[in-house]
């Protein structure tokens, strides 16, 4: 009888998060009144385009709402940068786990390509491949740019690693860290943003190791930055902070790995830009006594307004302002076309994360004042970066199966896409 009850009750609960999901993105069209204006002037009413697949299918059952899909994609949450450029998030029909198999691939990308044209149609100029995307069509996109050749496309990591890089030395700095007293270790430095971390922290002259389950990229890194790597995190020694760059959960961190590589009476940094977590919450609320965590990758600029403001934030588990890195250089990208530099985005291959990408990302950056953010930790203010091991400087998170209120209710059945980017 209790478990016909509970069951009657979570699927109760299901249908009010799927009612709740559909009625979100109706208010949010209906406050997004400079979008209306644009379209009583006939102006294009979106200029760039988020584009992400789902986290799982749990997410999926709450995000995509009561109606399937028409063309396997929902546009949710809307963004202003300057008060004068439109930024769309939307969400295809798939899951990170659909997208391993050929026939997932084979039908996200028609997704993928629906969304885009329907973007087009709203007046997109920038499309960002975000999450799994990212490698949906190649390392270089090329199918996907010859079947859109009037559209830009990003994967936005040079946004966030910049971003990654100045939020990682920045917290170095303010936590004591210095190449000359401390060992640096990257999960994942054979990938995008983890050989990025490694580069730049190598040319700093920071010691710094590399831990990861890819042999060949283990390989290919240590010759070509001259530095230790490791299948197994415990066998790198003791180091002074982490820079967590994938949530692979043969890579993950875990309460005990905190125990065994952090120095005597000094708390760990770790610097997660994965999403998720590769810390995760629960494991944190194990060892936050002996961890600093921070959330990284993201980008704040003064400028930017989430319609539906402090409830769109809460969704999306972001701070006002703050936004994914990758969604600030598509953002910043498309300020910059509309300001006449046309010629240099237009030529320029934004699928490539390397220096002069990067440094460009940096100027227009500048332009609309994104900038590093205040540190966080699950969304939560981070007081003090000293790891003195003395107290915790933020309050662990709760480790809980389901939301405890109508806010974080509301806040679970709508950010799932929102979350992986």
């Amino acid at each position: 009888m209790m478990d016909k009850w509970c069951k009657e009750i979570s699927y109760s609960y299901y249908l009010v998060f799927k009612m709740l999901s559909l009625i979100f993105r109706v208010i949010s069209m209906v406050f997004d009144w400079r979008t209306l204006i644009r379209k009583l002037k006939g102006e294009p009413t979106i200029d760039v385009a988020f584009i992400s697949n789902l986290r799982d299918k749990e997410d999926k059952k709450r995000f995509i709402g009561v109606l399937k899909p028409r063309g396997g994609f929902t546009p949710m949450q809307r963004y202003w940068l300057d008060r004068t450029t439109s930024g769309r998030c939307i969400c295809i029909d798939s899951t990170a786990e659909e997208l391993y198999s050929l026939s997932g691939r084979k039908r996200a990308r028609e997704q993928f390509k629906a969304a885009v044209e329907w973007a087009g149609q709203k007046g997109a100029k920038v499309i960002l491949s975000a999450a799994s995307t990212k490698r949906l069509f190649g390392r270089d996109g090329h199918d996907l740019k010859e079947e859109f050749p009037e559209m830009i496309f990003t994967i936005g990591d040079n946004g966030t690693g910049l971003i990654l890089k100045n939020e990682t030395l920045k917290t170095f700095e303010s936590s004591g860290i210095n190449p000359t007293n401390s060992i640096i270790a990257v999960i994942a430095p054979y990938g995008i943003l983890g050989e990025y971390m490694v580069k730049s922290l190598v040319s700093k002259g920071y010691d710094v190791v590399g831990i990861g389950r890819n042999i060949s990229g283990l390989e290919r890194v240590m010759k070509e930055y001259e530095i230790e790597v490791f299948e197994n995190i415990r066998d790198a020694g003791k180091v002074d902070a982490i820079i967590a760059c994938t949530h692979s959960e043969k890579a993950r961190l875990n309460h005990e790995d905190i125990d065994f590589i952090r120095k005597s009476n000094r708390k760990l940094l770790v610097v997660d830009v994965a999403e998720p977590a590769n810390l995760t919450r629960e494991e944190y609320s194990k060892c936050s006594e002996k961890v600093i965590r921070i959330d990284a990758g993201n980008a704040y600029s003064a400028r930017l307004k989430a319609v539906m403001g402090p409830l769109a934030n809460r969704i999306i588990r972001l701070s006002k302002g703050v936004l994914f890195g990758c969604f600030s250089e598509a953002f910043a990208l498309t300020a910059a076309l509309k300001n006449g530099q046309e010629n240099k985005i237009k030529n320029t291959d934004w699928f490539k994360v390397n220096s002069e990408n990067a440094d460009f990302v940096e100027s227009v950056f500048e332009n609309v004042k994104f900038t590093v953010p205040t540190p966080r930790c699950f969304g939560k203010t981070v007081k003090n970066l000293n790891l003195d091991e003395k107290r915790s400087d933020i309050n662990p998170p709760e480790s809980q199966s389901r939301p405890n209120s109508v806010d974080e209710s509301i806040s679970c059945c709508l950010q799932a896409s929102f979350g992986q980017f």
